[in-house]
């Protein structure tokens, strides 16, 4: 592994401090709920919004999360997976206070932050494994290895594998213990590539994918990418290598969601588009309750109606795309543009 580069040690420094004080609290928080996790059953039929980054996966379960049948993971559980049980009273609102007012948005978009709206599980787990694609943006220059390893899962060893399991299943459960045993809404990217061992699991788990034009999704996921690694990142790294990995990790990632889609039993798996989904989110979410047999839509679209009212105003980003890197993503991400139909001009 490259070395971190010296004017990152104090950030270094703060995450060894973190992981040394919330030591106690995941000890604490497995002796008081190890049983009642042992015991918990997570839902059989769990709903994954699956979709590339930056392809409209958080609006999808910011919208589903409306319905208040879904358990969803929340930014508390996502920051500190450990002892997010045990530290859901006082600890939980102490940490509202420190990191919200500083964090009002994420900081790759203008979307609202809070430790109760729903995150992605790959957050949670960055946190407590090393088993995870996030730490990408912390090591830069091993976002390589980090791709292979725990998106596409190559040269993963098994017991590697049942490492991230056994981390993931209790990350579950944990989540389900907290929503009172509801059925669970995760979003998490890197389960688009995930989806034989999520089958494994959850043999009835219902898929939503959504997929968006891929010169939004190049310029917006780069953004990502320099954002994140400014305020987290360990490593510098070239803007010209965080281009090359995100086209080229784009064509891997859709090439393996493209093979492993046909083991999902048929009315399990329904596909939208974000442009379809941002004109008409409430016909979009009908589509996908009524092909997902996920019941109740009438009972919860007065939440979804409201939801969408209060986001009229959201401003999304707007990227530029120069001809030279539009070129790059026309020739090397073909199999998007072929598959859903997009304007290559």
């Amino acid at each position: 592994m490259d070395a971190i580069d010296r004017e990152f040690f104090p950030r270094l420094c703060v995450l060894a401090i973190m992981n040394l004080v919330s030591s106690p609290l995941r000890l604490v928080e497995k002796l008081r709920y190890g049983r009642a996790l042992e015991r918990t059953s997570i839902h059989p039929a769990p709903v994954f919004v699956l979709g590339h980054w930056r392809s409209g996966t958080t609006h999808l379960q910011n919208l589903l999360s409306q319905d208040s049948r879904f358990g969803c993971l929340d930014g508390f559980q996502a920051i500190a997976p450990g002892f997010c049980l045990v530290g859901r009273g006082i600890i939980r609102q102490f940490l509202k206070r420190i990191v919200e007012p500083r964090n009002r948005t994420r900081p790759m978009d203008r979307v609202p932050f809070s430790l109760d709206t729903p995150q992605e599980e790959e957050l949670a787990l960055a946190n407590t494994t090393i088993h995870s694609f996030s730490h990408a943006f912390v090591l830069p220059r091993q976002a390589e290895q980090f791709f292979q390893r725990y998106v596409l899962f190559e040269g993963l060893s098994e017991s590697e594998k049942a490492d991230w399991l056994c981390e993931y299943l209790e990350l579950l459960r944990k989540v389900t213990l907290a929503n009172n045993g509801k059925r669970l809404l995760l979003k998490n990217v890197t389960n688009t590539t995930r989806i034989p061992e999520i089958l494994d699991q959850f043999p009835d788990a219902k898929f939503i994918f959504i997929h968006r034009n891929p010169y939004d999704v190049f310029a917006s996921t780069t953004h990502l990418h320099h954002s994140l690694m400014s305020i987290c990142q360990l490593q510098r790294i070239d803007t010209t290598q965080v281009e090359a990995n995100v086209l080229d990790f784009y064509v891997r990632f859709m090439h393996k969601y493209l093979a492993d889609r046909s083991s999902i039993p048929s009315g399990n798996l329904v596909e939208i588009s974000y442009s379809d989904l941002v004109q008409d989110p409430l016909r979009q979410l009908q589509l996908i309750y009524e092909r997902l047999d996920l019941k109740m839509f009438a009972e919860a679209e007065p939440a979804f109606s409201e939801y969408i009212e209060s986001t009229r105003d959201y401003k999304r980003n707007e990227h530029v795309l120069n001809s030279s890197s539009a070129l790059a993503v026309r020739e090397r991400w073909g199999v998007s543009f072929a598959e859903w139909g997009y304007d290559k001009e």
